[in-house]
């Protein structure tokens, strides 16, 4: 008996859709500028080139926007996809219902997808936990889902907007907050990654709807106004069953006397550890150091070591990563204020699949005024807030040097290195962005943060704070108000 309603809820949406399908074009095309903005957000948060399956696809316009390298849509309204197949002869069209979808209905070319699309029609589906959970078989490790619906805040004025002809007129639908559809994906085996929430003037108006969706609407407080709302999740990650390699890139200038007790204390990461030593124009005994511990070295590491032609850290870790060939990669500063001691938690938590970024966290332990000033830690806390908002993800310690990431998607954020630019002179925030930019699953692991036992910082905090700000002032623009 159950059952009943659901169907019949179906077979209404199902109709509705078959007798509008001959004008979902139309009220498209009337309300421009809302799905254009729809399809903008789908285009950062999906590279050109993917793989993408979008579930409730419609006529296929926005599948049509991420220019896929697979587009693949199904829809449960045969007049809909008709039109579909029609307007875009590249992609690739079922007419299948998403409440009842079986791998086997796809072709064998269409079961895996990097992208998978709901975008304005959980509303109309009669069991949402049903389609999270057929679409499992669609998912690889990296792949990300991307929801997308109406703050139920809004409510009130669409249907106005219905009253007066400015909407297409709906049948009645389901209205979900945030917090549901973020249960809604983990009872189901995904992991919620990202929240965020755009578009406060639905409408254009030259001069204002620009300035309110691109300046006000990301604002704290406002943005939870805004009528779109997109959750980003991935699929629960297993634990790897092979141990992975590791690679640990040390950048060094000035620091002679720490090169010797980095590889000392180094625990044995992985399947096999290599540490890679990037040296960067010192002033003492950096290089010469390094090569005669590269030379003389007997341990169960393979050595490797590098000097800089450019300058800076960013240049060093990025050489650093070239050179690398472990599964995981890691960086330790070489004034060892983050004891190497601490790295297996990192490599822990990824090869456990709790994350896929892990960023090192130095305020959650107690440390010495020596090793971090009250000054400094002012600092940092108002850089985490900074961040955390930019990145939509909260976290406590983002200038932490220690970034450990797996080399594969190291290398895709190095091939997306263009739509940041060549912005970072540390080369961790241009990771931590990248990451954000991904939507990679980044976690913070906690470390017991030391002062140094030789040398002096390399750090000028004035010059290196106003940088910093610059930094999140760019980062903004291209993460936050675009």
């Amino acid at each position: 008996m159950l059952e009943a309603p659901k169907q019949d809820f179906k077979q209404d949406i199902r109709a509705y859709f078959d007798r509008i399908a001959p004008e979902l074009d139309r009220w498209s095309s009337r309300n421009r500028y809302y799905y254009s903005d729809l399809a903008r957000l789908h285009q950062f948060l999906i590279p050109p080139g993917s793989r993408v399956l979008e579930v409730g696809c419609g006529t296929g316009d926005l599948l049509h926007a991420t220019a896929p390298a697979l587009g693949v849509g199904i829809d449960f309204a045969p007049a809909v996809v008709a039109i579909a197949r029609q307007k875009y002869p590249n992609l690739c069209f079922y007419n299948l219902d998403a409440e009842t979808l079986d791998a086997t209905q796809l072709a064998l070319e269409h079961r895996q997808f990097d992208y998978i699309v709901l975008s304005g029609v959980l509303g109309y589906l009669g069991d949402i936990q049903a389609v999270l959970q057929r679409l499992q078989p669609f998912c690889q490790p990296q792949t990300r889902l991307i929801l997308t619906f109406h703050n139920h805040l809004w409510e009130p004025l669409l249907g106005l907007a219905e009253r007066v002809g400015q909407r297409r007129p709906q049948p009645p639908q389901n209205w979900l907050s945030t917090d549901d559809m973020a249960n809604l994906l983990t009872v189901t085996g995904y992991r919620p990654l990202k929240r965020g929430s755009r578009f406060l003037w639905p409408k254009f108006v030259p001069g204002v709807a620009g300035l309110v969706n691109r300046y006000l609407a990301p604002l704290p407080l406002v943005k939870h106004l805004c009528l779109t709302t997109f959750i980003v999740a991935r699929p629960q990650a297993a634990p790897t069953q092979a141990k992975p390699t590791c690679s640990v890139i040390v950048p060094a200038r000035n620091e002679a006397g720490n090169i010797a007790a980095a590889v000392a204390r180094l625990p044995q990461l992985g399947e096999h550890t290599e540490v890679i030593f990037v040296e960067g124009h010192s002033r003492d005994r950096t290089w010469v150091t390094i090569q005669e511990l590269v030379q003389t070295y007997q341990g169960p590491f393979t050595l490797k070591a590098f000097q800089q032609t450019g300058r800076g850290k960013a240049d060093a870790v990025r050489l650093g990563f070239e050179q690398a060939s472990g599964d995981i990669l890691l960086i330790l500063d070489a004034d060892l204020t983050v004891p190497p001691e601490d790295l297996p938690h990192f490599v822990e938590v990824l090869a456990a699949g709790y994350g896929e970024f892990a960023n090192g966290s130095r305020l959650v332990y107690p440390r010495s005024k020596t090793a971090m000033p009250w000054l400094n830690t002012v600092a940092n806390k108002i850089f985490a807030l900074l961040f955390s908002f930019l990145l939509e993800q909260p976290l406590k310690d983002t200038l932490c040097g220690t970034k450990v990431l797996w080399r594969r998607d190291y290398q895709r954020i190095a091939a997306e290195r263009s739509y940041f630019g060549d912005f970072d002179p540390f080369g961790d925030f241009d990771l931590l962005f990248g990451a954000a930019k991904l939507n990679l699953h980044i976690v913070e692991v906690p470390i017991r943060y030391q002062p140094r036992t030789y040398g002096s910082s390399n750090i000028a905090h004035v010059k290196e704070g106003m940088i910093l700000l610059q930094m999140c002032l760019y980062a903004s623009r291209k993460l936050k108000f675009w």
